[in-house]
């Protein structure tokens, strides 16, 4: 992990690179843990983010990277005044969030579709969710959680 000189006021920045594998994920929940936490989430808010990166990382290496082990997943942590903004980037395949098919929560489990809870729940879990596919840059998603004392 590294952290960043604290720019200026309430802000910081932690950033940390992985290969893309699931054995990562551990590592990655890890660092969630110590960015929220120093950033001033409470336990609820800390593990609200930590299950959204971890759907989202293994999103990433399951369908941008389709299990290649070579690919990588660069995640940047920032406190911004009252915003923990975490930031996930892959140069994987892309994909449409908008043709992902809403989970039927409603409907019994031995009824229900494979897969689509991921997306559900970093909705679920997070203030706000973005994603962005500009040509060169990457596959990148943004996500919000509001620091609450």
């Amino acid at each position: 992990m590294r952290k960043a000189d604290k720019p200026s006021g309430t802000n910081l920045k932690f950033s940390l690179t992985v290969n893309s594998r699931l054995e990562r994920l551990s590592e990655i929940a890890n660092f969630i843990e110590l960015a929220a936490r120093e950033s001033g989430l409470n336990e609820d808010q800390i593990y609200d983010v930590q299950m959204a990166v971890d759907e989202a990382c293994a999103n990433v290496i399951e369908h941008a990277y389709h299990g290649r082990t070579d690919g990588t997943i660069d995640i940047v942590c920032e406190k911004r005044d009252h915003e923990f903004v975490v930031t996930i980037r892959d140069f994987g395949e892309r994909f449409n969030p908008k043709k992902v098919a809403r989970p039927q929560i409603g409907v019994p489990l031995s009824r229900r579709n494979i897969g689509g809870l991921g997306l559900f729940f970093m909705h679920k879990m997070m203030d706000k969710v973005q994603f962005d596919f500009a040509a060169g840059s990457g596959n990148r998603l943004t996500m919000v959680k509001k620091i609450k004392k």
